[in-house]
C-alpha cells in the first residue's frame, strides 16, 4: 500500500483552545456542551473528512498532484452529506467522488444515514418502552438528531431476523428444569383486534442459567397449540435426559402436550395456581385460614410430612369446605412433586411465578401500546424483552446451584 503521508486528523493550538475557553465564559450554556459541540462539528467532521481522502487515494492508487503514471480513474471533487454518529448529527461532510464513479468508502457507505451504533440506541430505547414519537424527543438535545416515528419503527423491524435465529437457535440438553406458561396480547387482524395467546418455555440448567427459551403465539393454549411449542425445543436438542422436573398451571391442553413429548418427567403443578382456585371453592369468612393452613403443606421438610399436612388439614375443612378440599386433593400428587429435587431448589420451583414475573415485565412494556399492529411487532416487542432478560442471566447464574 502506497504511503500518502496522513497527517494528524485534527489538534489545537494553544491560542485557538484559550479562545474557545474564554468564548464559553461569556455565555449562559454550559462550557462543557459549547466545547463538545464544537469539537463535534469541527475536529470529528476534519478527522472523517481526512479519513474519506485517504481511501480515495488508496482506491486510485496514487496521491493528488501525481504525475507521470497511468490512471484508471481520477479525482472529481466532493459532494456533502449529512450523517447521524452516536457523538452528535455531523452536518455537510464532504465525501470524495471520482470521475468514473469507481470509488466507494468503506468508512461510510453510500445511503448510510447513521452509524449502527445510533441505530441500536434507537432499537433499545423503543424496546425499552419509549414510543416511536418519543424516541425523536429524547434524542434531540442529546445528539442533535430526530428520527421520525416512521424511521424508529422501521430500524425495530430489523429485529425480525434476530427473532427468527432466536426461535430456531440450537439449545442443548443441559436443563434441569422447566417451566411452561403462557400470556395474552392483543393484535390487530382483520376485521378487528384479537386475542393472542403467547406461550412460553423458561428453563434452568444445572449450573443454575436461566434461559426463557422459546415462545410462539397461538389461538389459544390447546393441546396442539403446546405439542408445536414443546416440539420446536425438543428439535432443537432439548429431548429432556436430564430433566427433573417441569411446573405447569392447571391447564389440561398443556398437560397433555408433555404427557406425549416429555411422558417421563414429574410434573409439578404450581401453588399459587391451585390456592387461588382453593380459595375460589370456600366460603369468604374460612378463605384465610383455609389457604393458611394449606401452605403448611409445601413448607413441609419432606413429602411424608406434607401429606400429614395435608391429612390435619382435610380432617379440619371436609364437611365445612368440601369442594375445596376435592379441589387440593384431585392434583395432591403433582403438588407434592417438588419433594423429589433438592430442597434449595424448591421454594423456586414450586410455583410458575419465575416466569410470571417476566410476563409483568411483557405487560408493563406493552401498556402504553394497547395493541400490537400485527403479529410481527409483537414478537420483536416479546423478544426484546426476553432476550434482554437472557443476556441479564448468563453471567448470574442462581446461587442454589452454585454453592
Amino acid at each position: 500500500m502506497h504511503d500518502f503521508g496522513i497527517e494528524k486528523a485534527f489538534s489545537f493550538s494553544d491560542e485557538g483552545l484559550a479562545e474557545l475557553l474564554f468564548s464559553t465564559c461569556e455565555r449562559d450554556e454550559d462550557p462543557l456542551d459549547l466545547i463538545f459541540d464544537d469539537f463535534r462539528q469541527t475536529g470529528i467532521k476534519q478527522f472523517l473528512e481526512q479519513a474519506l481522502e485517504v481511501e480515495r487515494d488508496v482506491h486510485l492508487g496514487f496521491g493528488r498532484y501525481w504525475r507521470g503514471i497511468r490512471k484508471g480513474d481520477s479525482r472529481n471533487g466532493y459532494y456533502e452529506r449529512d450523517i447521524e454518529l452516536a457523538v452528535g448529527l455531523i452536518e455537510g461532510l464532504k465525501v470524495p467522488r471520482t470521475r468514473k464513479n469507481t470509488f466507494q468508502s468503506n468508512l461510510i457507505a453510500n445511503y448510510k444515514r447513521r452509524q449502527a451504533s445510533v441505530e441500536r440506541m434507537i432499537r433499545e430505547m423503543f424496546t425499552r418502552g419509549v414510543s416511536t414519537r418519543q424516541v425523536g424527543e429524547i434524542l434531540r438535545p442529546l445528539l442533535g438528531i430526530e428520527p421520525s416515528a416512521t424511521t424508529v419503527s422501521r430500524i425495530a423491524r430489523g429485529l425480525d431476523e434476530e427473532v427468527k435465529l432466536y426461535k430456531s437457535r440450537p439449545l442443548g440438553d443441559d436443563f434441569v428444569y422447566l417451566v411452561a406458561d403462557a400470556v395474552t396480547m392483543k393484535v390487530k387482524e382483520a376485521p378487528h383486534a384479537t386475542k393472542k395467546t403467547v406461550l412460553c418455555v423458561y428453563g434452568i440448567t444445572s449450573k443454575g442459567v436461566r434461559q426463557l427459551l422459546h415462545f410462539q403465539q397461538e389461538a389459544s393454549e390447546s393441546e396442539t397449540a403446546w405439542t408445536k411449542a414443546l416440539n420446536n425445543i425438543y428439535n432443537r436438542g432439548l429431548i429432556g435426559e436430564n430433566l427433573k422436573l417441569i411446573v405447569t398451571d392447571g391447564n389440561q391442553g398443556l398437560i397433555n402436550a408433555l404427557e406425549m413429548v416429555y411422558p417421563d418427567v414429574r410434573r409439578q403443578r404450581c401453588w399459587a395456581h391451585k390456592l387461588r382456585n382453593v380459595a375460589n371453592c370456600c366460603r369468604k369468612r374460612n378463605e384465610k385460614e383455609l389457604i393458611a393452613q394449606a401452605r403448611l403443606i409445601y413448607l413441609a421438610k419432606t413429602r411424608r410430612d406434607a401429606i400429614a399436612a395435608f391429612k390435619r388439614l382435610r380432617a379440619r375443612w371436609l364437611e365445612l369446605e368440601p369442594n375445596a378440599i376435592a379441589t387440593l386433593e384431585k392434583d395432591l400428587e403433582e403438588l407434592l412433586s417438588m419433594f423429589y429435587i433438592p430442597e434449595e431448589h424448591r421454594k423456586m420451583m414450586r410455583t410458575t411465578n419465575v416466569i410470571e414475573r417476566l410476563f409483568r415485565e411483557v405487560r408493563r412494556r406493552t401498556r402504553p401500546m394497547s395493541c400490537f399492529t400485527n403479529a410481527a411487532s409483537c414478537d420483536r416487542i416479546i423478544y426484546a424483552v426476553f432476550s434482554r432478560f437472557n443476556r441479564h442471566w448468563e453471567e448470574r447464574p442462581l446461587a442454589a446451584f452454585t454453592q
